[in-house]
């Protein structure tokens, strides 16, 4: 009610004053009075719109009266208003009436204008609109204009001035044919306009039901209806090759100010009419798309759109940048030419009285204080003085009774508003950007700025552009007032979702196509396994032999690396395609290393980071393609081929995005050496541990595989249900390394103390066993046997997987291993047990054999409380069980060894005198057991062995095995 009671009478005093008003001499007056005239038709417009509007009013005055006592005294006038302005038009049409002259001579300074802004893309084509280039003679000229700020004056706003203005002063349109020429060519650029934010204003069909009713107004209701058919038919397809003329010239525009940044100085209106224009564009697109009324949709989807964005965004980035560079020109050309000018310009007024001459002589002065030096020095320049006094100054020759007027003094007025742009591109940069490039309207239209965003990402050429919707995130805050505060949170929480959402697609796409790309290198690199081979043999022998015989042979399988030849360069592969769209997109998030929202800190390539790591942590799980149904898994070398072809791929992302990879395969890779990983998910480690200990270790337990010292690997035994897989193929030593390789130090301690679990859990059932072999006789003697041989099976594939893990470690880090075993080679004998202890310790977390295996230590301690048998394994058993048992015993162990010799040697004499066949079965196998325990132990010697057993029996025993194991020829 106050805002309209001011509005009332400011628009009364302007008429009693006879105000004079153009465009294009006193800018800022015209400028600000056809704002207000649009701001109050918007607000009554609105106001109208509010369905409860009355309800509301009268529990206000209800509130207002139990608060205060007594109704608001403004209650009646309020609701008198709200029934006034029931149809806000017709009554602001006669509202207006005696404001006519002033609004409709307003309007007409458009004239020259208006139309100048409103040209079709081939006019500007014609023209070479905004280029740098097409007059290489001229590119260092500063560019100028009579009417400086008219040249980035928003067309929207304009189309505003003229639809309302007209509207409320229509009387004008029969009487002055430019008018007219005005209004339609208005009605004929689109079919709603902006009231606020996401409210429009249907034009034609208000403006239609409004002049029906005017008596003599049926050739406007005509022109309204011709103007409705155009804009329909014809807007569009304008406004889209408006969009795709300003696509080019502003890349270009920005590619030339990137490579000469000084050009900012001389060109910097043609990048403020750029971003002008491109703005109107898009949106102009974006509240018609969102107000379609033709059944034809295709002007109104621009899947280009986001290059426009983008084009404005760096533009935009430059003017930040480069701010110093444009202070510099600008500071010189007011003190050196703007100045003197304007001094010229003052003292050849026939009229300047006191007042005028202070404020002029102070502008003079203002500018020729300034120096290239307080840019150097960094001086904080504040020139909004001076164009409050300008503006007052304005106001002050505008009226009819003025000793200096404007009007008279038309030169005067374009050379200061060219003045005050100047001023602008010194101190106030940031509000000029504002001001031409503002798209925070986009908060308001969530759902079409998704859609376009998707568009542009399933658009493989514009998703290089897609790092502008986040960037368009950034200007939402503009659109907050200091007036409605508590909007803020509101509005800053939808641009920080909105930001993270689309830098969270933006770095999923990438993802999926970093996995496409990662899925058809593993599937080349599975072609160079040696599996493979194996057939291109068997058709060359093949080849051959038919190439003898005289047949044709089967057509030649393709070799690896037939997808890298080209015959044509136009050929493009899948693969192909997928670096191509990744290269895009990777260039759209490293267009920015950060940008800041609302106190928030956004990095897109930490996006990216993240879903990489996460992604390779389910890729490397998966190509194990562990079956728990029929535990199935992947060979470790297949694994490690794959994985080192996806890291290869991974490694090529460091050329698109600056982005640390190898922290992305540290964080993924040390967690899979743990039993878990951070999501509490299994890893590669816990997966391979399970599967050698409950699939290939159980299976040598039931006697389906045997371990041969020789090849070292267990092999796969004939019996009478073939194993799923053979395991030969998971144990030999290049499996092993491979296994090394994946699971690290770390990960083979996991699988080292699983194995010495399930030791410590068969010695307990030793000790239990033990006890009763002298009473249950022979059934519990093979019981402790096949116990024993277990915990030999064990440990020799545990000592396999050291000697891998030493052979990889000696490969990666030859140094501090070589260091670590001449360290672990050089301890005294005297050495205190803990200190060798910790030094064995960290001889087997580098694969190192050690006299005394400190994970069977542990394991143990905790319970205080090839022969296809695989007997061969008990000796290595039977020395590491005795000396991690003689270890936590606190014993010698060398000197229990040897008492254990003597006892074994003689039990062994002994039973060579029995002549019982049950005595003596298998005598001679239990010589040769003797004889690898001897071998096997650090602390036992064959001299040591030969001074208690004859020799001469071990070489007896050693030929009747081999006679027994070698079936006899006849």
């Amino acid at each position: 009610m106050e805002f309209k009671d001011h509005v009332c009478e400011l628009l009364n005093t302007i008429d009693a004053c006879q105000v004079f008003f153009d465009i294009t001499v006193n800018f800022d007056l015209t400028k600000n009075y056809l704002d207000l005239v649009v701001t109050y038709t918007n607000l009554m417009m609105l106001l109208s719109r509010i369905e409860e509007r009355k309800a509301i009013i009268g529990l206000y005055n209800y509130a207002h009266e139990m608060t205060h006592g007594s109704s608001d005294r403004e209650y009646p006038r309020l609701g008198q208003m709200i029934v006034d302005y029931e149809n806000p038009l017709k009554k602001m049409m006669e509202e207006f009436v005696p404001h006519g002259k002033s609004l409709s001579d307003a309007l007409l300074s458009l004239q020259m204008v208006y139309p100048r802004r409103n040209l079709s893309a081939d006019q500007w084509r014609n023209a070479q609109l905004l280029s740098l280039i097409s007059a290489p003679s001229t590119m260092l000229n500063p560019a100028q204009s009579d009417t400086m700020p008219c040249e980035y004056l928003s067309l929207d706003a304009m189309e505003k001035w003229i639809v309302f203005g007209f509207i409320l002063c229509h009387g004008v349109l029969n009487s002055d044919q430019a008018a007219l020429s005005l209004w339609k060519l208005a009605l004929q650029s689109s079919t709603c306009l902006c009231l606020f934010r996401d409210e429009v204003f249907h034009i034609h069909k208000a403006a239609e039901d409004l002049f029906i009713n005017i008596r003599g107004y049926n050739k406007r209701v005509n022109d309204i209806k011709e103007c409705k058919e155009q804009a329909l038919s014809h807007a569009g397809l304008m406004h889209r090759e408006r969009r795709k003329f300003l696509r080019s010239a502003l890349k270009e525009l920005a590619t030339v100010l990137s490579d000469q940044p000084g050009l900012l100085g001389p060109k910097a209106l043609f990048v403020f009419m750029a971003l002008s224009f491109a703005r109107d564009e898009i949106i102009w697109l974006l509240r018609h798309a969102d107000n379609i009324q033709k059944k034809s949709t295709d002007d109104f989807i621009d899947k280009h759109i986001a290059e426009l964005i983008f084009y404005m965004e760096e533009l935009r980035a430059h003017v930040r940048k480069y701010g110093p560079v444009m202070q510099r020109y600008y500071v010189q050309y007011l003190s050196g030419f703007d100045a003197v000018v304007l001094n010229e310009l003052v003292q050849n007024l026939s009229v300047c009285p006191e007042d005028e001459s202070i404020i002029m002589s102070s502008f003079v002065n203002t500018m020729t204080s300034l120096g290239v030096k307080q840019v150097e020095d960094g001086d904080v320049f504040d020139f909004r003085g001076m164009r409050l006094d300008w503006f007052r100054l304005q106001a002050y020759t505008s009226v009819s009774k003025a000793s200096l007027g404007i009007a008279d003094h038309r030169e005067l007025g374009k050379m200061m508003n060219t003045i005050i742009f100047h001023t602008k591109m010194v101190d106030s940069l940031v509000e000029m950007l504002v001001e031409t490039s503002d798209l925070s309207i986009f908060c308001f239209y969530s759902r079409a700025f998704e859609k376009m965003f998707q568009q542009c990402l399933e658009l493989p050429s514009q998703s290089r552009h897609s790092i502008s919707f986040p960037l368009l995130c950034t200007h939402f805050m503009s659109c907050t007032h200091e007036l409605c505060p508590e909007e803020r949170h509101h509005i800053g929480d939808r641009s920080l979702s909105l930001c993270n959402m689309f830098l969270d697609e933006m770095a999923k796409q990438a993802r999926n196509l970093i996995t496409d790309i990662c899925t058809e290198q593993c599937t080349l690199s599975d072609q160079l396994l040696p599996k493979h081979c194996a057939k291109t043999i068997s058709q060359a022998v093949n080849k051959k032999s038919k190439k003898q015989t005289g047949k044709k042979g089967e057509p030649e399988r393709e070799k690896p690396g037939v997808e890298s030849m080209r015959k044509n360069r136009l050929l493009v592969t899948n693969l192909d395609k997928l670096h191509t769209a990744l290269s895009e997109l990777c260039f759209s998030i490293n267009y920015v290393p950060n940008m800041v929202i609302w106190e928030h800190t956004f990095t897109p390539r930490e996006y990216l980071t993240s879903h990489l790591e996460i992604r390779f942590t389910k890729s490397i799980v998966g190509m194990t393609m562990y079956n728990q149904a029929t535990q199935e898994i992947a060979k470790p070398s297949e694994l490690l081929t794959s994985v080192r072809a996806y890291m290869t791929v991974l490694q090529s992302i460091e050329n698109y995005v600056q982005i640390d990879i190898t922290r992305v395969f540290n964080n993924v890779l040390l967690q899979q050496t743990q039993h878990l990983d951070s999501h509490g998910e299994p890893t590669i480690t816990s997966l391979y541990t399970n599967w050698y200990l409950e699939t290939l270790l159980r299976q040598v337990s039931n006697g389906h595989i045997a371990y041969f010292p020789a090849m070292k690997a267990f092999v796969n035994l004939p019996t009478e249900n073939e194993l799923t897989f053979n395991a030969e193929e998971y144990s030999d030593i290049s499996e092993m390394r491979s296994l090394s390789e994946l699971l690290g130090p770390y990960g083979m301690k996991f699988l080292s103390e699983s194995l010495m679990w399930h030791i410590s859990s068969q010695v307990a059932e030793l000790k239990v066993r033990g006890s009763h072999v002298i009473c249950l006789g022979v059934t519990a003697v093979d019981s402790v046997l096949k116990r024993m041989t277990i915990i030999g099976v064990i440990l020799s594939f545990r000592s396999l997987a050291q000697e891998a893990l030493r052979d990889v470690l000696s490969c990666h880090i030859p140094f501090l291993v070589s260091s670590v075993e001449d360290f672990k080679d050089h301890i005294p004998r005297e050495t205190d047990m803990k200190v060798a202890m910790n030094v064995y310790e960290l001889s087997s977390a580098a694969g190192l054999p050690c006299e005394i295996d400190p994970a069977l230590v542990v394991a143990l301690s905790s319970q205080k409380s090839g022969h296809c048998n695989n007997i061969h394994c008990l000796a290595k058993a039977i020395n590491q069980i005795a000396a991690a048992l003689f270890t936590i015993h606190k014993g010698s162990i060398e000197d229990r060894l040897k008492e254990f010799l003597a006892l074994a040697s003689s039990s062994l004499l002994k039973i060579g005198q029995e002549t019982d066949k049950t005595t003596t079965r298998n005598r001679e196998s239990v010589y040769l057991l003797l004889d690898m325990i001897v071998q096997e132990s650090p602390f036992l010697t064959m001299d040591l062995l030969e001074s208690c057993f004859p020799y001469v029996l071990l070489r007896n025993a050693y030929h009747a095995v081999y006679k027994q194991s070698v079936p006899s020829s006849t």
